[in-house]
């Protein structure tokens, strides 16, 4: 190994891919990273939905459960269950909504990063 390959493997995090003229990763260790990434994709759509109880609970006061439904539809693209009677509920629910679709973006790209990039490293295709 040269130093500048000893370099780049000391600044790598667990999420970092490999560079095109590195080896492809092992089964075993791409397993590792999928899991690593479906992990912060939960972790980043769990605190959408968090904000989105909050948010539902004390903005539209809707009690906890019925606060949760509405923030698990709306964050899963299904639209609001119940009416919004108020003016900064109704605000909070038209940004929540954009909120929850570049949540599901982000959450969708960083889970399939890893299979694309893999994809793409495996037939040397360079962007």
């Amino acid at each position: 190994m040269t130093g500048k390959e000893i370099d780049r493997s000391k600044r790598k995090s667990r999420l970092a891919l490999e560079h095109r003229h590195e080896p492809l990763l092992p089964q075993a260790a791409f397993v590792v990273r999928m899991v690593l990434h479906a992990a912060v994709a939960i972790g980043i759509v769990s605190a959408a939905l968090v904000i989105g109880v909050f948010g539902y609970h004390f903005i539209a006061q809707l009690p906890w459960i019925d606060a949760l439904v509405n923030a698990s539809m709306i964050l899963g693209g299904m639209g609001p269950v119940d009416a919004l009677h108020t003016a900064g509920a109704k605000l909070f629910a038209s940004f929540y909504a954009l909120f929850a679709g570049i949540v599901f973006l982000l959450s969708v790209g960083i889970l399939f990063a890893p299979i694309v990039h893999r994809f793409l490293h495996r037939f040397h295709i360079k962007l």
